[in-house]
């Protein structure tokens, strides 16, 4: 008999929500395959089944959060399929899962009631999602799911009904005071009528967010520096280049892996950056491992490139697009979201110019990228038209001081600006 246990998602991670089991007992799994979905402040993501067995016992059910290496099944290694016993509820220090027939939330007699019933069984990001945009009672539809867990399907489905028409929030009732016969010298006017609202409990993930939001602002003393990068070479081998790389490669070549290989040389070069603090001592790390942060429907998450300094602008772009793409899958491995050193954030990517991002703890310091905007500027007295972006880099005042971590930055741009390296 082979015990599954909670995974650490991630250095900083001690616990995990169970939100799925993608299995029931009895059922026969093969290694590595699919076998329960967590959440985590990181990652929602699959965990594999360690071993080819029978899923013999589930211990932990759907809605439960546990902490790191908690059994929560139990897989006998063959023979004839374990009979189905009952699921056991696992205390985690927290407040049990209300029952499927009472809501999750009860209005006061003066709110107005909320446009979306919690349904039985936990709800993904996206069925919530489908629901509020298209204003649906989700006790109305019927779920296909797990449990009666409701599908991105069974929602589809439902909207496809001609009877699915959407529900409109009903407004608490207005009291207005009778007019006297003879009106005083002042009426008071009728109270406003209530807001129309809508409340649902933060996903794990994201009230995991929020809580390490706060801690890395508690913890590190904040400063930002922003320094302009003229990336024109960058741009301009980028565009010789980014035909030829799709063709050969079958990904496209953006300016992120240029980011990363300068921030890498920069590490090298300032390890302080690349460092941690542990109470009194600094932690010097061997290893440069950036993070890339990667946005998701219902979060953020920052899966690690390892040993990013040895790679090249190929290798880097690849890893950039495996990471993302099963981030955003949900097939991520534990590994991958920790043991990071440095991070880089690409808000530029949504349109921002400069921003100011928050450290990844236990790290000392994170770089954000700004759009990349064609813009005049004077050079030898003379106006050109160059590439432009701003690299803000915030640092834990408390390790690094102005002086070093200005260097760092302008090691960064200096490495961008004189662009030398060929991608192919």
């Amino acid at each position: 008999m082979t015990d599954v246990v909670m995974p650490q998602m991630g250095e900083s991670i001690v616990e995990g929500t169970l939100t799925k089991w993608l299995k029931k007992p009895g059922d026969h799994v093969q290694r590595d395959e699919p076998l329960f979905e967590i959440s985590t402040d990181k990652v929602d993501t699959e965990i594999p089944s360690p071993v080819t067995g029978t899923l013999g016992e589930i211990l932990v059910t759907e809605g439960t959060t546990v902490g790191i290496n908690t059994v929560v099944a139990r897989i006998s290694d063959g023979g004839a399929p374990a009979a189905a016993p009952a699921a056991i509820e696992v205390p985690s220090g927290k407040p049990p899962a209300p029952p499927a027939s009472v809501p999750s939330y009860t209005p006061s007699l003066a709110a107005a009631p909320s446009s979306i019933e919690e349904p039985a069984g936990p709800l993904s990001p996206l069925v919530r999602k489908m629901a509020r945009e298209n204003n649906i009672d989700l006790a109305r539809v019927k779920g296909t799911g797990a449990g009666g867990r409701i599908t991105k399907q069974d929602v589809e489905a439902y909207l496809a009904q001609p009877s699915a028409a959407p529900i409109t929030p009903i407004a608490a009732p207005v009291s207005v005071p009778a007019v006297p016969a003879v009106p005083p010298a002042f009426v008071p006017l009728p109270p406003a009528a209530q807001a129309k609202i809508r409340v649902e409990p933060l996903s794990a993930m994201r009230a995991k967010i929020a809580e390490h939001m706060v801690f890395s602002q508690a913890t590190s003393a904040h400063v930002t520096t922003v320094h302009k990068v003229d990336i024109t070479k960058v741009a301009r081998m980028r565009e010789r280049s980014k035909a030829d790389f799709q063709s050969r490669y079958g990904m496209s070549l953006t300016y992120l892996p240029f980011v990363t290989r300068a921030a890498a040389e920069a590490l090298r070069a300032f390890p302080l950056l690349n460092a941690s603090m542990d109470g009194g001592s600094i932690i010097y790390h061997n290893e440069v491992n950036i993070g890339i942060a990667v946005a998701l429907e219902n979060g953020l998450i920052v899966p690690v490139i390892r040993n990013a300094d040895e790679k090249n602008v190929v290798g880097l772009q690849r890893s950039i697009v495996d990471l993302s793409t099963r981030a955003r899958s949900r097939q991520l491995k534990p590994d991958e979201v920790s043991g990071g050193t440095f991070s880089i954030t690409n808000f530029g990517g949504f349109g921002s110019v400069i921003a100011t991002p928050v450290i990844n703890q236990p790290q000392v310091a994170i770089l954000g990228v700004g759009a990349i905007e064609k813009a005049p500027v004077v050079i030898d007295d003379a106006i050109a038209i160059r590439s432009i972006c701003y690299l803000s880099l915030s640092f834990d005042h408390r390790l690094i001081d102005g002086a070093l971590a200005d260097q760092f930055t302008a090691k960064v741009k200096a490495v961008l600006e004189g662009w030398s390296e060929q991608v192919l």
